[in-house]
């Protein structure tokens, strides 16, 4: 390779040198620059994304706690958890998904779903922590479907 560029004119040379320097600065823009400078943008993308996300995370939770204090009532306290989980399955339309709900033995209830939508339990769950004091003690989901995204079949035992 070095005869044939030395058997070449000087004006040749030239060319292929800048031909050379051209290309090696295109392979270092499109192999390297670019890919770094579109990972960066979707990169900060992301974070103004996350940022927004968590400033109206940061909003509802402030609504939330709000709207939840004195909302539990002594007397709801006091319910059987049958009529608990009844009523505020009622509350989140998750009655139709209830299987079947038993008391275990001491102080809890054992739920059975099918084809509850997941995130509707979830929040179900989450109003049972936070006003009655109802935590789950073991669980099982399962997927219900494939048609059906999102929804899921599940067993719960709760207790106080």
């Amino acid at each position: 390779m070095r005869d044939w560029f030395e058997s070449l004119a000087e004006r040749e040379r030239l060319f292929v040198v800048a031909a050379g320097v051209l290309l090696a600065f295109a392979v270092l823009y499109l192999v390297v620059w670019m890919p770094l400078d579109r990972a960066q943008r979707n990169l900060e993308a992301s974070v103004d994304n996350w940022e927004v996300s968590l400033a109206e995370l940061r909003d509802l939770k402030g609504s939330v706690a709000t709207a939840d204090s004195g909302r539990t009532a002594p007397s709801d306290l006091n319910q059987s958890l049958v009529v608990i989980v009844d009523n505020t399955l009622r509350q989140r339309a998750l009655y139709s998904s209830l299987q079947r709900s038993q008391p275990t033995a001491g102080n809890g209830i054992r739920v059975e779903f099918e084809n509850a939508a997941f995130d509707d339990l979830v929040l179900w769950l989450g109003d049972l922590a936070s006003r009655y004091g109802l935590q789950v003690q073991s669980g099982s989901f399962s997927a219900a479907s494939r048609q059906y995204d999102g929804r899921v079949n599940s067993t719960l035992t709760l207790e106080r």
